[in-house]
């Protein structure tokens, strides 16, 4: 079980109890779906010293050293798992969580803004694929989380703190983040790749929207399409080229004075090792095992959170029967204008709360790895009672969304949900019941 406030939030008369419960239990299929040591499992073989993963094969035999490093909310699992499988010579991962394995150092550092330890861990990390020789193998374990875990920049830390905390504000995609965060690091946007002389496999839990490899954790060991001119238009847009520092370094890679980040990069292979879809397929696959209806809608979901909440509902509530459950993935986006607690997921369904009142709908959103925004929550769910519950208790549904208090509104409500870090990320899932 990954809700730990499951009892509070199925204390709701039927028909909402039995809605509830379902939707719960399609999002933990979801997540147990992607489980970090689960799915590196099933990624990776081994057979007659042949490592296989997709259509990459490596002959061990030819390999002297297996190293392996590791960055983002799924580091630790996904270690967990390829130890249990190769020898491992010496390895190291930097993770949100605290924890310890056999041969390969666990190092816990800051998110979403990188600190110190971060950068020292990232040092570490450093002198061992740089230790690595042309006859070696470095696995690189990459997941959400890892922009801000892999941190060496190439401006002061205090710099990169406040141009990432402007853009998180701001309400940019992970494209336009993660472009600026690559011109502003010296291991980002493949500069971790470029330089190690091993080769190396990289396998990636990805969250975002289409697994672009060059996004994925700000895309360390792949090619990288964007420049510092992309860098400075990002900034520009958002009202944020203003930093001095960040500014004279944009620059100068724009002139040419500083190395574009590497478009072509020889010595690694790439391989998907989870995803949003794999999470939806699983959700569906409970929903149908209940007798639903199911339909993948979509895992590219994307927006402002609270409009895609009322673009959800109302496409729920023109599903042509009932028992349907209609599931997207996806990652939307924020603008903070407010002082109050909350995340994309919690302000989806407050969003949402308008269009689903008096219908026989219950509709959930929550980040798979287990934090939405700057709450304790992993997101919330609500049903067709909800917002005439929150007005008997004096709640202000609209002073919420305007103060982007969605956290606040949920726990009074009894509708967040609490999972904890999951350990894993591949973005959010979004599940509507029609009962």
């Amino acid at each position: 079980m990954h809700v730990t406030n499951r009892d509070a939030v199925l204390d709701r008369p039927e028909p909402f109890r039995s809605a509830r419960r379902d939707a719960l239990d399609m999002f933990e299929a979801a997540l147990d779906s992607v489980d970090a040591c689960r799915a590196t499992e099933d990624a990776l073989s081994l057979s007659d010293g042949v490592l296989s993963a997709d259509d990459v094969a490596v002959d061990l035999a030819m390999v002297e050293n297996v190293y392996v490093v590791g960055f983002g909310k799924a580091s630790l699992g996904m270690a967990r798992a390829v130890e249990m499988l190769l020898p491992v010579t010496d390895g190291l991962v930097i993770s949100t969580e605290k924890g310890s394995l056999d041969c390969i150092r666990v190092r816990q550092g800051d998110h979403p803004l990188p600190g110190r330890r971060n950068v020292d861990a990232t040092a570490e990390l450093l002198d061992i694929v740089e230790h690595a020789g042309k006859n070696d193998l470095v696995i690189v374990l990459i997941s959400g989380g890892g922009s801000a875990l892999l941190c060496q920049p190439a401006v002061s830390l205090a710099a990169m703190q406040e141009v990432t905390r402007g853009l998180m504000h701001a309400g940019c995609t992970i494209q336009e983040l993660n472009t600026v965060r690559k011109h502003l690091s010296s291991v980002k946007g493949g500069r971790l790749a470029a330089r190690c002389s091993a080769r190396m496999l990289s396998l990636a839990i990805s969250d975002v929207i289409g697994d672009p490899l060059a996004f994925i954790a700000s895309g360390p060991t792949a090619p990288d399409p964007t420049s510092y001119a992309d860098a400075r238009d990002v900034l520009k847009t958002y009202g944020l080229w203003k930093n001095g520092e960040v500014k004279r370094h944009i620059m100068q890679g724009c002139t040419g004075d500083i190395d574009e980040t590497p478009g072509r990069l020889d010595n690694v292979d790439h391989v998907i090792v989870a995803n949003v879809e794999r999470a939806c397929r699983h959700a569906r696959r409970m929903a149908e095992e209940k007798g639903y209806h199911a339909d993948v809608a979509g895992t590219r979901l994307s927006g402002e959170a609270r409009q895609v909440g009322r673009d959800i509902a109302q496409y729920a509530k023109l599903l042509p029967r009932d028992r349907a459950v209609v599931i997207f993935g996806g990652e939307t986006t924020v603008t903070v204008t407010g002082n109050g607690s909350g995340g994309r997921n919690q302000e989806l369904v407050l969003g949402a709360l308008p269009e689903i009142a008096g219908e026989n709908l219950v509709v959930l959103s929550c980040g798979t790895d287990g934090v939405d925004g700057c709450s304790p929550a992993a997101g919330a769910i609500a049903d067709g009672a909800s917002l005439q519950r929150a007005r008997r208790k004096g709640m202000d549904m609209e002073a919420a969304l305007d103060d982007n208090d969605s956290y606040a509104f949920f726990k009074s409500l009894g509708d967040a949900i609490v999972t904890g870090p999951t350990g894993t990320n591949v973005m959010d899932i979004q599940i509507v019941v029609k009962y």
